[in-house]
């Protein structure tokens, strides 16, 4: 797919002009469609000893207490969320609303490093503590290939089942929605720290300016980095070959072995940006949008090369105590003046059909944004990541976590 510099340019002022309060997050979900890619990719600690850890319905059952705890614990990426100071004023709603108290964590900060955490105690059909945990596409689906999240009754959940939009409705991991609902996606591009560095605009130059060895970070997810190293190399991410593959690795590592990489990282490349311990990395646009309000200096790029779209999903793992008070948040958060609400907050994309029009009383100024509401042309720009069959996709993250350092 050819990039337009042009429309380059015209996203990378869209990006810049946005107003956002959050922080947030990110797989590679696309265009017409979001739903006909949805990633294969398995976390990095994924690829290993996970084969005999396969649960079913019937080998892990779980027992919902929502009928008598009004509670639930949810995890979810840092700052994504609408916030006032400590509260939360849409979940507090909620809680109002429904009688339901939850318990908020920000504890994912990466999806390997989340699925490290987890990995034993639902491998072994073992509570982890929680009602819903919030995984980009990739993760969401090996969790679901190996039997670790729960079905949904969709019956008990009619504003999602009116209000997802259309293009994520049938991801090839979860073709009906029976295991997960999207929470927001969002960009992969470049951000940079104004105050020690000239603009970056391009992942050719973040690879190799020699003002910059050594002061950037990557991201540690596979789909992320390597879907820039192929367009470096010249490859189409969402089709290349096994040839393809080994030039894009080899350029990473040549990087890596230069020292222009410090890092890779998850959500925490914000801390050293800010402090300029890095001056320019690889960035999800939503974090980058929430720096700009405390620290003008912290800018945004669409790359020269292009874009990566991602979306981020709730799932019920197993052993869940309160699955039927999880659905019903989600099924809150279905709601369009809800979903203008958060969106309004964290300049994510958003997933919920009516959310544009709320927008209209939550912030008019909002309402054509493309990072809230993007059209095609928007996302034209944007690339998916190849599916991957299994055999492969465990040689690729094997691959990726030798060159990183994993």
């Amino acid at each position: 797919m050819s990039v337009d510099p042009a429309r380059l340019d015209e996203l990378t002022r869209a990006v810049r002009a946005a107003g956002g309060r959050g922080v947030g997050r990110r797989s590679l979900l696309r265009g017409a469609s979001l739903s006909a890619l949805a990633l294969g990719v398995p976390g990095l600690l994924a690829a290993c000893g996970t084969d005999s850890q396969v649960q079913t319905s019937d080998s892990c059952t779980s027992e919902d207490l929502s009928g008598t705890e009004k509670a639930l614990v949810f995890s979810n990426w840092p700052e994504y969320i609408d916030r006032k100071g400590k509260k939360i004023p849409t979940l507090a709603e909620f809680e109002t609303t429904s009688g339901i108290s939850v318990t908020y964590n920000t504890d994912i900060n990466d999806n390997t490093e989340f699925f490290g955490k987890v990995k034993d105690q639902l491998g072994g059909c073992e509570p982890v503590g929680r009602d819903i945990i919030t995984m980009t596409d990739w993760m969401a689906a090996r969790m679901v290939g190996l039997g670790w999240v729960q079905e949904l009754d969709k019956s008990a959940m009619p504003n999602v089942e009116a209000n997802l939009k259309p293009d994520l409705r049938s991801p090839t991991w979860d073709p009906e929605r029976d295991y997960s609902v999207p929470w927001q996606s969002g960009l992969t591009g470049i951000a940079y720290n104004a105050k020690y560095t000239d603009e970056v605009g391009s992942f050719e130059e973040l690879m190799t300016r020699g003002d910059l060895k050594g002061k950037i970070s990557l991201l540690s997810e596979m789909g992320d980095t390597m879907l820039f190293m192929l367009l470096l190399e010249g490859a189409n991410p969402e089709e290349f070959t096994s040839e393809e593959w080994s030039g894009a690795l080899g350029r990473l590592e040549g990087y890596v072995g230069s020292g222009q990489v410090r890092r890779f990282t998850g959500n925490d490349y914000i801390r050293d940006l800010n402090a300029g311990n890095v001056v320019a990395c690889e960035a999800w646009s939503g974090d980058v949008i929430a720096m700009q309000y405390d620290n003008p200096d912290i800018k945004w790029v669409v790359p020269e090369e292009g874009l990566s779209l991602w979306s981020d999903n709730m799932l019920v793992p197993n052993r869940a105590d309160h699955k039927a008070n999880a659905e019903a948040m989600m099924d809150f958060y279905y709601q369009p003046e809800i979903a203008a609400k958060l969106a309004a907050w964290v300049n994510y994309i958003c997933p919920v059909e009516g959310a544009q029009q709320a927008m209209e009383k939550v912030d008019p100024s909002l309402v054509d944004n493309p990072l809230i509401f993007p059209g095609d042309d928007f996302l034209a720009g944007a690339y998916g990541f190849m599916e991957l069959d299994e055999s492969t996709r465990q040689q690729y993250d094997k691959d990726f976590a030798r060159v990183i350092g994993a």
